[in-house]
């Protein structure tokens, strides 16, 4: 099962305050373990929202809303793509992840991925065949 771990931003997070070394360390620490555990498939920390943008769609237009958004407590500060058995074990790990934002009660966030066989018979052959025609051996966990 994969699992996207994402870390809520926090007003430091969004303002561009980049984290310490003894927090990079930790994280560095981290994430070795979860590589070693054979878990850690990808993870990133991403630039604050002022830097991004969101395009809403409405029938056939496309509006451009550039950032920063307002609500921090909604927002992505970072994620990890893990290759786990359960969700507990997730959860497991979670529990033993450093304090991303410190100094605050920030939450990370478990959420599964789908897989294709969970998209049932609606995921034709052809469309099994063109999913891996397109993602190829990157989707290969």
């Amino acid at each position: 099962m994969r699992f996207m771990i994402i870390i809520k931003a926090s007003q430091d997070s969004e303002a561009g305050v980049m984290p310490s070394e003894e927090l990079l360390t930790a994280m560095g620490n981290y994430n070795e373990e979860l590589a070693k555990a054979g878990i850690l498939l990808a993870g990133e920390g991403l630039h604050p929202s002022s830097k991004g943008a969101r395009v809403r769609f409405s029938g056939d237009r496309r509006t451009v809303i550039d950032g920063p958004f307002a609500e921090t407590k909604e927002l992505i500060a970072g994620f990890w793509l893990w290759q786990v058995k359960s969700r507990e074990e997730a959860i497991e790990w979670v529990k033993r992840c450093p304090n991303p934002m410190p100094g605050t009660e920030p939450e990370i966030e478990i959420r599964q991925v789908f897989e294709m066989e969970d998209f049932g018979a609606e995921l034709t052959p052809e469309l099994q065949e063109q999913e891996e025609r397109v993602f190829g051996e990157s989707r290969k966990y």
